[in-house]
Order: C-alpha cells, then structure tokens, then sequence
C-alpha cells in the first residue's frame, strides 16, 4: 500500500511539475500582455473546465503533461483579428523570450525549493564525495547460481564471517586496491585466489584482515558484448551496500547558500547525464534484450515513479525528494535544447529574427517576415519521431528491466 501511495505521490508530482512548467509560461504571456487563450492540464478529452476572463481553465483525462495556448505563438497560428496585436510572434524579442524560458526557470525554481525542503528536513548530501562501501551481513557462500540469479542452497559460515568481517565494516581496499562502491570490491573479490587482505574501518579503527576466497560458480556480464556467460569466481559471502557521505543538516537561514551550492552541482551532473544521453542508447537495448540494466540509464515517468515508490515503502523520503528535484532540473535543461518544438527551439528562431533583422537595418532594409515554420516542419519531425522512439525504449526498458536502487 505505502509502495502504490508513493507512486501515485511521486506521479502527482511530475504532473504538479508539468503543469506548473505551463504556468510559467502563461504567467509571463499575461503580465506582458498576451492574450492566453486555454490553458488546460492533461491532454485528451476534456473533464471539465471555466472560463475566467479571456483563458479558458480545464482538466483532461489523460494526466500525461498539459498546454498554455498563447495567440499567435508562430505565424502560423489562426487568430482573430482583434487579437492580431496582441500575437506573441508579433511582440518584442525580449517579451517573446521571456515567456518562452518562464517555463524553464518555473521548473529549475521548483527543484530549488525541493532541495530547500531537503537542507532542512532532511539534509544535504555531499555529491562530490567519494562514497563507501559497507559490510551489511556475513553468510555462508552458494556454491552455484541460476541464470536467473537465484543462489543454491549453503550452510554454515562463510570466509567472510571466519575471518572476522563484521556488519558496518567499511572496505576500504582490497590487497592494494581502494575500493568506493560494492561493484569495485566485487570485482577484486572474483578475480582474486588463496587469501586476500581486506582493509576496513570499524568505529575510529582501521584493520587488515585476511580472507581466505572460496572458488564458487557465478553467472557474470561480459562488459563488451553485455551478455551473461558461467565463470569460476572469488567469494567470500558478505552483502555490501554502497552509501554517500553523511548528508549536512541545515537551518532555514543556512540552508539557502548550501542550496544554491547544491544546485549547482545537480544542474552540473544533470547537463553531463544529458549529454550521455545518446551514448545509453546501446545500453538500453540491452537491458530491453535481457542484459543487465545499467543503474546509469535514463528512466522514463513510468520508471522513476515506480523508484518513487520504493523509497517511498522504505522510508527514504530524503530520496524521493531528490528524485523529483532532479527530474525538474532534466525538464529545464531538456527544454533548453535548440531543438523545435521544444523551447529551447523557438527561443533559437527568435534570436536567429533578431540578428537577422539587426543585419538587415544596418544594410538600409526593413525587418524581415517571421520564420516560416512550414519550412522546419521536417527537421521538427525528425527530432519527434527520434524522441519518440528514445522514450519509447526507455519506457520499455523500465518495464521489462527496471532499475533497482534499493536492496
């Protein structure tokens, strides 16, 4: 039940964002006198809706996004005659601008708040810091394993639990490698024979302590090919979990600076896991065809509600914030593309006409006729037809293979 009640939040969250993203918009178009003539929440057919002034306020059926519909946002928009003045492809280019990036601060200034509610409910953590990796049990060591992942049977202890290994054991090396996540000393721990030194912290100690690795049957990811193959490998039978450094607790006062800090930092990973984007293509089809789903891959809203919800069922509200945080900081930066129809791509054509006509009044000419969008139509529809098709593997991949942060 907690599970379902954290999707069903974490999907109203995404809609909350949506739709405020389209508040952004239609506030400015308003306050710099556009006229607004719907503006709706959903898509599909209508629920209901009230007319206030001259903007038409409604719901629909499918909760998958909303529209703010601006008069004359391009010259190919119909219009009224009594609203041929207040067009927006016929306003100022610092108006037309500002609507179009409103939407985007919307988002960025709503992921802001999120991480102000963060600093001080829960705290801060620190994203350049290197995480750890801890000891979370100590177990007897499965001889075999499934291509399913399932274990054999085993009884007794495991090498790890008679040597010494003990729960919050942080691994910090293994012989002379330094270890920062559960994957490194995986795979130090496979590769190796005989006995292995495991340098831990335990409290304010630091010890060295010698297991002797058992040989065992595992099923492992070739990390060329992402195809699952049978090897011997090295274990020794502790469970581990990867874990950030301590989050900084914040005052409301104190928690302003951190914020804007932490923000910057979010806004910097978010631009890098953009830019990454068309490399995951490979790695999704993968995990679409049965191979390991890299935890590095976009998620769609079907996949990062569902993450919603497990933090949601565990308890991790720290998590389920910071999810949505993130998400807002990806919708503002998604959109800043240069790419129709997104508004990153209308603010280009509007700063392409104003160059254009700055050019042409240092010739002597008068301004030129507003871009003919008929002639983007088709670079339009290869970036919705390549989106499309990005979001659909996505959305596959999170319901064939979804990702599994939580343990």
């Amino acid at each position: 039940m907690v599970f379902v009640l954290g999707v069903v939040l974490f999907a109203l969250g995404i809609a909350a964002s949506v739709a405020l993203h389209e508040c952004g918009h239609m506030w400015a178009a308003q306050r710099l006198g556009m006229k607004v003539r719907r503006y709706f929440v959903g898509f599909g057919p209508k629920v209901f809706s009230v007319q206030r002034g001259e903007t038409e306020y409604g719901l629909k059926a499918l909760p998958f996004g909303g529209f703010c519909d601006i008069a004359g946002m391009t010259a190919l928009d119909e219009i009224e005659p009594e609203e041929l003045d207040r067009a927006m492809y016929r306003q100022k280019t610092w108006k037309r601008l500002v609507v179009m990036s409103s939407g985007i601060a919307m988002n960025f200034v709503l992921g802001f708040i999120l991480i102000m509610v963060l600093a001080v409910g829960w705290g801060l953590p620190n994203l350049n810091g290197d995480p750890t990796v801890s000891v979370t049990s100590a177990s007897c060591v499965a001889p075999t394993q499934a291509e399913d992942g399932t274990l054999a049977e085993c009884s007794g202890t495991g090498p790890g639990q008679r040597a010494g290994l003990l729960p919050s054991d942080v691994i910090v090396k293994v012989n002379d490698v330094t270890t920062h996540t559960s994957t490194d000393v995986v795979k130090e721990t496979q590769s190796a024979t005989g006995i292995v030194q495991f340098t831990v912290e335990r409290g304010d100690e630091t010890l060295t302590i010698p297991v002797q690795v058992e040989r065992v049957q595992r099923w492992v990811i070739d990390n060329e090919t992402k195809e699952k193959r049978s090897e011997t490998v090295g274990a020794i039978g502790v469970g581990l979990n990867t874990a950030g450094p301590a989050p900084t607790q914040y005052n409301p006062l104190s928690a302003i600076p951190a914020s804007v800090a932490f923000t910057g930092d979010m806004f910097v990973k978010t631009l890098h896991g953009l830019a990454q984007m068309p490399s995951k293509v490979v790695d999704l089809w993968h995990a679409v065809t049965g191979g390991e789903r890299d935890p590095e891959t976009p998620i769609s809203v079907v996949g990062a509600s569902a993450i919603g919800g497990q933090a949601a069922e565990r308890g991790y509200w720290d998590t389920f914030i910071i999810l949505l945080a993130s998400l807002n900081f990806f919708l503002g930066a998604f959109n800043l593309l240069p790419l129709l129809p997104l508004d990153g791509g209308h603010m280009a054509v509007t700063i392409y006409e104003k160059i254009r006509n700055s050019l042409r009044s240092r010739r002597g000419l008068p301004a030129g006729p507003p871009v003919d969008y008929l002639k983007l139509l088709p670079a339009t529809y290869v970036v919705i037809v390549i989106g499309g098709a990005y979001m659909l593997l996505t959305l596959t991949a999170d319901i064939v293979n979804p990702i599994q942060l939580f343990p």
